[in-house]
């Protein structure tokens, strides 16, 4: 039997719940980095004559800021509200952790897009 003396024990376990806050405090960091997405409308067109794209985004960004993609567009002057929208896109984003933004979850469940995001999810 191997005898081992308290300070041993003591200075092991003080590193063991050192490393382990260490350990903590970097995961905590690493979780800060991530990047919040959204998928919002952005403002284009003239002076009372709005258009919008379809845009996903960083939620720190401003409304007609950066963004990393477009991935449609709106025009709601038209008496249909014509939608045009790149599906495959949408849905990766979607799928990736994007949050839509109100109208534009509307828009979405209007063009079916969140009924196919929905089935896509619980279907695996």
């Amino acid at each position: 039997m191997v005898m081992v003396s308290r300070f041993f024990l003591d200075t092991y376990f003080f590193y063991v719940i050192m490393n382990e806050e260490y350990c903590y405090n970097i995961n905590k960091k690493r979780k800060e980095r991530q990047m919040a997405v959204k998928i919002r409308l952005t403002r284009m067109g003239s002076r009372k004559k709005p258009f919008y794209r379809i845009n996903v985004a960083d939620s720190r960004a401003p409304r007609d800021g950066r963004f990393v993609e477009t991935v449609g567009t709106y025009n709601p002057l038209l008496a249909e509200n014509q939608v045009t929208l790149k599906e495959e896109r949408v849905l990766d984003w979607l799928s990736k952790g994007a949050q839509p933004s109100d109208t534009v979850r509307s828009i979405f469940s209007k063009a079916g897009i969140m009924k196919k995001f929905h089935e896509s999810k619980f279907t695996k």
